[in-house]
């Protein structure tokens, strides 16, 4: 199988945060999705490994910010390479605790999501978090950035916890 086949799937960028015990966390993700409209479900993938997945299971709530074009390197890189148990990820960032604790990034988010998690499937490395829609708001305007606009337009690349990763092709 062609893994960069795979590559071709539309995606956008998001910032997927949630709180446990006063304590925020959040990381880039890419897959995330609506499932249904009414009521509002949005599905998120997230690994294991991650703290932000530990969070999500401990506080049942998570958030969805939708990334701007806009948003620099460095912004992304701060969410999606470094991890919350080594540095506080929302220090001097722009966000807000949302309706279920949860904190909700606003810096260089086009709009955002919250949901309460109603079901979870496991997906090896991955939990697929399905969520109902509480809140969410227009925050900007703009485009949001999509997974080919960061792979082709910024030169980003997945980490390999990111559901979405293949290894680079020599």
């Amino acid at each position: 199988m062609d893994e960069q086949a795979l590559l071709l799937l539309s995606y956008g960028m998001y910032i997927v945060s949630a709180a446990k015990k006063g304590k925020y966390n959040g990381q880039v993700a890419n897959s995330v999705f609506q499932v249904c409209a009414n009521p509002p479900m949005v599905a998120v993938c997230i690994n294991k490994q991650n703290l932000t997945h530990e969070y999500i299971r401990s506080s049942n709530a998570f958030s969805i910010s939708i990334l701007q074009q806009e948003t620099p390197m460095a912004f992304i890189g701060r969410f999606g390479y470094r991890s919350g148990r080594d540095l506080d990820k929302f220090d001097d960032i722009h966000h807000r605790q949302g309706r279920t604790g949860t904190p909700i990034v606003t810096q260089y988010a086009v709009g955002y999501l919250e949901a309460e998690v109603t079901d979870s499937m496991d997906a090896g490395t991955h939990t697929l978090f399905l969520g109902r829609v509480v809140e969410g708001a227009l925050l900007e305007s703009g485009d949001p950035m999509t997974y080919a606009f960061y792979r082709h337009v910024k030169g980003g690349k997945s980490p390999k916890t990111a559901p979405t990763y293949t290894p680079e092709r020599t």
